[in-house]
């Protein structure tokens, strides 16, 4: 792999903007640098490579971080017709991707890598670099729109098309970042297979690649093998909510709130319905669960929020998602110092601390928090009746 810094040249004449495209060498971030290049502006491709050690090939891989990766995206920039470069980040992201990571599980809660690589790689460490070099934009192949307004202020709204929009891991851009962020997908309505239409006509060899999976660095999707590798074996006690106990467990880190499937649980509860984690305790090592009920939360504080503009005035009213492939959820939302109060309309289920909760005002992107405690709807209706 080449680490060139690939700075535009100064003297050369200048068409639209100097965009740098990230292309992980996959067809959504093809087709991007391709439209942008379409439009006239002078377009820069750059891969970044992420792991230290890479595999040779993408079988049996999920990620965009093989080196099979890299010479796709090489190819559809000489396709493209634009410069290309691979610039190693692949220490940057160990810290602030990975490590993060692995230590919000170890602390019981459950993280979203996305929005973190998006935060502290591609529209930071990329985006400076970017503009050291003297680059306007930064380009990627997300579902996300940007609209001007009048007063040359950015906004962050939803992609045209709602089934493939990826807001929502993008609601940790500021707006110094979004001033310098283009998403050419986001502003047409087209399903993915008309996408690989275009980059079949296009000639990009990435048309029929599939897709890739949330977590890149884990390629065979094996998270609770991955975080044992890191953190070691750690047995400790199953529980239902009057503390009794109803199994064990290797490592508490391998469970998420809301989580149903491989309790490994001996015996039925005595109703005969299933049960879920309702509470992961690091402290001493214990995961609670109970019935799918127990799992309502009426209200939420978040915490690090981030706002895609100026921070929201007291009290209001917007919609919240609270996964990537989740839907919406009226709230009302107050900011009370560094914190974010949240309360939901509608209870709702399997929210869990260190998810990043999103707040909108119709299409528009308001910002995002990570959520640090919940409260429970049955607590809260037993606290009231008491």
């Amino acid at each position: 792999m080449t680490d060139f810094p690939g700075a535009p040249d100064p003297k050369a004449p200048r068409k639209g903007l100097r965009v740098l495209a990230a292309m992980s060498g996959g067809v959504d971030s093809a087709v991007a640098a391709a439209r942008a290049a379409e439009a006239g502006h002078d377009v820069t491709g750059v891969h970044l490579a992420l792991s230290a050690n890479p595999q040779s090939f993408r079988t049996g891989a999920r990620g965009c971080c093989t080196i099979e990766d890299s010479r796709d995206a090489r190819r559809a920039a000489d396709v493209i017709g634009i410069p290309f470069y691979c610039w190693d980040l692949a220490e940057r992201f160990r810290e602030d991707v990975v490590e993060d990571f692995v230590a919000e599980y170890e602390a019981g809660r459950t993280p979203n890598p996305c929005l973190r690589c998006n935060e502290k790689i591609k529209f930071a460490a990329l985006l400076d670099k970017a503009l050291a070099l003297g680059f306007d934009a930064v380009c990627t192949g997300h579902y996300a729109t940007v609209v001007t307004k009048d007063d040359g202020t950015r906004e962050l709204h939803r992609a045209s098309d709602m089934a493939k929009d990826q807001s929502y891991v993008l609601g940790v851009l500021d707006d110094r970042q979004l001033a310098h962020a283009m998403f050419p997908l986001g502003d047409t309505v087209t399903t993915k297979d008309e996408i690989r239409a275009e980059a079949e006509r296009r000639g990009l060899a990435v048309a029929k690649k599939p897709d890739s999976h949330d977590i890149c660095f884990i390629a065979d999707g094996d998270t609770r093998g991955f975080l044992a590798q890191r953190l070691g074996r750690a047995e400790g006690d199953i529980v239902d909510e009057t503390g009794a106990k109803v199994g064990t467990h290797e490592g508490a880190y391998g469970f998420t709130i809301g989580q149903r499937k491989g309790l490994r649980i001996g015996h039925p509860a005595p109703d005969g319905k299933p049960r879920y984690v309702l509470d992961i305790s690091p402290v001493n090592n214990t995961v609670t669960v109970g019935p799918v009920e127990a799992l309502d939360v009426a209200a939420l504080t978040a915490i690090r929020p981030r706002w895609c503009g100026a921070a929201p005035q007291g009290p209001g009213t917007y919609t919240a998602q609270l996964r990537a492939h989740g839907g919406e959820t009226e709230v009302t939302a107050e900011l009370v110092g560094d914190e974010l109060r949240v309360r939901f309309t509608e209870p709702v289920r399997g929210v869990a601390p260190g998810q990043a909760i999103v707040l909108y005002d119709g299409t528009r992107v308001v910002g995002s928090a990570t959520i640090a405690t919940t409260e429970r709807a049955r607590a809260a209706q037993a606290a009231r009746s008491a």
